[in-house]
């Protein structure tokens, strides 16, 4: 049985910087293509792909609004999943959730694309 669990956010006021991680159980990485990847949701709007990695290639991916500021990377011996956030803007607040799929990279932010998932952990920015 998959099991994602999230941890890591908090508050920061803009300008700061968090890092969540993402432990997953029960996910087979060395005989499968597998895709983690990090999705936030803010009140009122849909859930929305942050970045994601490939397990077995390491190929990222992220959205435009977070890229040169958030690195997503993966410890495949714990298997944990981090997002580091630099630089963070109120535009970043939401909950932040943790995903185990198999999308063709082009689907990489379809949430639809994606298996199991964490139970959030949110992330709040103050200006």
């Amino acid at each position: 049985q998959v099991q994602v669990v999230e941890s890591g956010g908090g508050s920061v006021q803009a300008g700061g910087s968090l890092r969540l991680s993402c432990a997953a159980s029960g996910v087979t990485y060395s005989s499968h293509t597998i895709c983690m990847g990090w999705f936030r949701q803010a009140p009122g709007k849909e859930r929305e792909g942050v970045a994601a990695i490939y397990t077995d290639s390491g190929f990222t991916y992220y959205a435009d609004s977070v890229k040169g500021r958030f690195t997503i990377s993966q410890d495949n011996a714990k298997n944990t999943l981090y997002l580091q956030m630099n630089s963070q803007t109120p535009e970043d607040t939401g909950m932040y959730y943790c995903a185990v799929g198999r999308p063709r990279p082009r689907y990489w932010d379809n949430a639809g694309e994606y298996n199991y998932w964490g139970q959030g952990t949110q992330v709040t920015v103050s200006s």
